[in-house]
């Protein structure tokens, strides 16, 4: 590898619990082409997740096998932990191939060459990258096999992070901490909505004077003026006017580990609806904080933040939290756990969420978030940024 972000002894000891997991779903093999998934059981890491790539794991074998594009292959080689004979790749004629081949074939011949082929094996049916033809090809070349949908599989695997994940992510913070002062400094009348994304992402590449910043898995988010009850636009080249509300959520990335942060703020003297706002939602992430540890449920958190702004009236239906860590465009979540109600997932020492309540109405939109970890009798928030609305 050209740097060791891991040890071989964290992907053998991941590997170790994915196959566990196989062996409990009574699978051969699970075939994994979310990038971050990959990235956790092989260490692979390069822009290449817009053509077909997968790394399959056996519930026997020894090392998983990556397997991708021809010219991806010295990435694989430069960022795996994977022997050689372990790197597959097939040939640049099958990438948007005006014959009939299609990487899917090739994986396909991999599995059989694995023994696998007539055996019960796990897709990813609902990964961003794994299209409907992937599987039809799937399954017109091995015609004997059982497919079992397992999207979740490596996601739950990944829920509980070891010691080194955690200093990564704890490095992402401090990143996030600098793009968004970056962002909220740059933020005035006037001003290009660009310019301003412009500083954020120096700021999260540029990362701090111990080390840089990766590109986050999703892009900075900044809706302002009247879409603040829109949450995920983006920039425009619109300049900023006295009056108007910006919220900022973004992420710091180290080694594809996240630690996503929001705030808003106001160009202006903020009108007093917005203040009272800011003062909710913090009081309500406060409250849902103080609930959190191991052994409660995620919908417990929520409920502590639903009853808490219920004082005041307000009702919010939509989840305020997830899962999330590892990740590659277009999410940085783990699409597992959420803080919600009705998700009984038991929160677990390690565990590491997003949580992002906001209170949007016609007329105002408010975004604070914090992301935490959870501690033997606790949580622990990540970023030490002021919990608070900001003006310009």
């Amino acid at each position: 590898m050209s740097q060791e972000i891991f040890d071989e002894r964290e992907y053998e000891r991941r590997l170790s619990r994915t196959r566990e997991r196989l062996r409990e779903e009574d699978l051969d093999a699970i075939v994994v082409s979310d990038p971050a998934n990959m990235n956790y059981l092989a260490g692979y890491d390069g822009w290449s997740f817009y053509v077909h790539q997968a790394v399959v794991v056996t519930a026997e074998g020894d090392e998983p096998v990556w397997v991708g594009r021809e010219m991806d292959a010295g990435g694989a080689r430069a960022t795996t932990w994977l022997s050689e004979e372990n790197i597959r790749s097939y040939s640049d004629d099958h990438v948007h191939s005006p014959h009939d081949l299609h990487p899917m074939d090739y994986l396909a011949g991999v599995l059989e060459e694995l023994d696998v082929a007539d055996g019960r094996i796990g897709l990813e049916m609902d990964a961003a990258y794994f299209t409907a033809k992937s599987y039809t090809r799937l399954q017109g070349n091995l015609p004997e096999a059982e497919f079992e949908d397992t999207t979740l599989l490596v996601g739950w695997v990944r829920i509980k992070k070891s010691d080194q994940e955690l200093e990564y992510m704890r490095q992402a913070a401090q990143i996030s901490e600098n793009a968004m002062q970056a962002g909220i400094d740059a933020i005035g009348e006037g001003v290009p909505e660009y310019e301003v994304a412009a500083e954020i992402y120096d700021a999260l590449i540029r990362g701090t004077d111990e080390f840089g910043g990766d590109y986050p898995a999703i892009v900075p988010l900044m809706p302002s003026g009247d879409h603040t009850d829109t949450p995920h636009l983006t920039w425009t080249d619109r300049e900023f006017e006295d009056g108007d509300p910006v919220i900022i959520e973004l992420s710091g990335c180290r080694h594809r580990y996240h630690s996503p942060l929001a705030r808003t703020t106001f160009v202006g003297d903020p009108p007093a609806e917005l203040e009272e706002a800011a003062d909710i939602v913090v009081e309500g992430i406060e409250a849902a904080l103080e609930v959190a540890e191991p052994g409660v449920t995620c919908e417990a958190v929520e409920e502590a933040w639903r009853e808490t702004i219920a004082q005041y009236g307000i009702e919010k239906e939509d989840r305020i939290g997830y899962s999330m860590g590892l990740g590659y465009p277009p999410d940085w979540g783990e699409h597992t756990a959420s803080i919600r109600p009705g998700d009984e997932t038991v929160l677990e020492e390690n565990m590491t969420f997003h949580m992002i309540p906001g209170i949007w109405t016609e007329e105002i939109g408010m975004e604070i978030s914090e992301t935490f970890v959870v501690t033997d009798d606790g949580v622990e928030t990540l970023a030490g940024f002021p919990r608070k609305l900001f003006t310009a």
